[in-house]
């Protein structure tokens, strides 16, 4: 009996094995090629003044919660510092400085140091993935930033986007789908963490916000959708 349930095992790994491979023959898709210069800057710039950059700039506090409240934030643009919260814990995080970050539990500050800095460094790695769901669009000329223009089969023109250092994941790009005014509709990823290249994730739900920028409520990876929580942009606190 057991020599037959691991046959079954070893059966079951098998099929799901093969599955993931054909998945990823089906839907995996090659890095494109583009092409870096002005008009890849332009492109980038029109994207720029569609969703209002200068009002970004401009805007000292965000806040939002990933996936319906999951993480929440609340960003000092200009102190450099960020509030990030999930269950019991709150991280009062120093961007600049992340050993100066406070690390809260139930109310009550941790001091023990490999606890602490745990802590901090989730509460990094969460800010920056949950943060470009919220603002990438704004990003496009952040140092370390490549852009290119690729050419798609309906003649539009899609830009290219590799972030070559900064970050947690160093070297993801992301193929940006925009309408004519240059105002973002998706973009495909090619990311570490998803062995699948190619995959289409939408920026939807677009609000202006009280500061005057332009930022999505909501996304949608295949069946999964993403929601930014309560989005606020503002200056006075």
């Amino acid at each position: 009996m057991f020599r037959k349930s691991i046959k079954i095992l070893i059966g079951l790994v098998a099929l799901l094995s093969i599955a993931s491979i054909i998945t990823y023959l089906i839907y995996n898709e090659p890095l494109p090629k583009g092409q870096a210069g002005p008009e890849a800057d332009a492109l980038a710039q029109k994207m720029l003044t569609a969703i209002n950059n200068e009002a970004y700039k401009n805007t000292r506090y965000l806040e939002w919660g990933f996936r319906n409240g999951e993480h929440t934030y609340k960003w000092d643009k200009a102190l450099g510092k960020v509030k990030v919260s999930w269950d019991d814990i709150m991280v009062d995080l120093n961007l600049s400085q992340t050993e100066k970050s406070r690390v809260y539990d139930k109310g009550e500050i941790i001091s023990e140091t490999q606890e602490r800095d745990k802590t901090i460094k989730k509460a990094i790695d969460l800010f920056n993935n949950d943060s470009f769901w919220l603002v990438a669009p704004f990003k496009v000329f952040d140092k370390g930033v490549e852009r290119r223009i690729v050419p798609m089969d309906d003649g539009a023109k899609a830009l290219l986007i590799t972030y070559t250092s900064g970050g947690s994941t160093p070297g993801d790009s992301y193929l940006w789908e925009l309408q004519p005014n240059g105002f973002p509709i998706s973009f495909k990823l090619w990311v570490k963490i998803i062995p699948i290249g190619g995959l289409k994730a939408t920026w939807d739900d677009w609000q202006l916000s009280e500061s005057g920028a332009f930022l999505p409520k909501t996304h949608s990876l295949g069946p999964i959708k993403l929601d930014m929580g309560n989005v606020k942009a503002y200056n006075q606190d």
